[in-house]
C-alpha cells in the first residue's frame, strides 16, 4: 500500500501549474520556430477535430489544405501543435506535389482541454493556420514518476 503525506498531495497542483507554464513556453517556441517571423494566413485549411473528446488517448483529426499541389505551388509541410501537451509539436507531415492532395489524417494524444493549431507551409514561403479548441474529459500524456 502506498501512503502519501498531506504535503505530497498538496504539492501536486503546484507541479501541474508549473508543467502547464513550461508547456506554454514550449508551445510558443515551437510556433516561432515554424513561423520564422512570417504572418500566417487564415482560411485555406479545413481542420476537422471533435470539439469534445471523452478520452485524450486517441483523438481523430484531419487537415486539408486548399492547394493545387503543382510543382510551382504546393504544400511542403503540415504541422500539428497542441498548446498544453508536454511536447507541443505533435506531428509534422512532409508533402510533395506527387502527393496529389494536401491532406493528412491521424490520431493524437491530448493531455487536457486545449487549443490545437494546424499550420501548413507552402513552397512559396506562405504559412496557413487553423485553430480549434478541444475539451478533453479524460486526459492523456500524464507524466508519472
Amino acid at each position: 500500500m502506498t501512503v502519501l503525506s498531506r504535503r505530497a498531495v498538496l504539492a501536486v497542483p503546484l507541479l501541474l501549474a508549473g508543467a502547464s507554464e513550461a508547456a506554454a513556453a514550449d508551445f510558443a517556441g515551437a510556433l516561432r520556430a515554424i513561423l520564422k517571423d512570417r504572418s500566417p494566413d487564415e482560411g485555406a485549411i479545413a481542420f476537422d477535430i471533435p470539439p469534445l473528446s471523452e478520452n485524450g488517448n486517441s483523438v481523430d483529426l484531419s487537415v486539408r489544405v486548399d492547394s493545387p499541389m503543382t510543382t510551382e505551388d504546393h504544400v511542403t509541410a503540415i504541422h500539428i501543435l497542441a498548446e498544453k501537451n508536454p511536447f507541443p509539436l505533435v506531428a509534422t507531415f512532409s508533402l510533395t506535389p506527387r502527393a496529389g492532395r494536401a491532406e493528412v489524417a491521424t490520431r493524437i494524444r491530448l493531455a487536457t482541454s486545449q487549443k490545437i493549431v494546424a499550420l501548413a507551409e507552402t513552397n512559396r514561403g506562405v504559412v496557413h493556420r487553423a485553430t480549434r479548441d478541444v475539451i478533453v474529459v479524460l486526459g492523456a500524456c500524464v507524466e508519472t514518476g
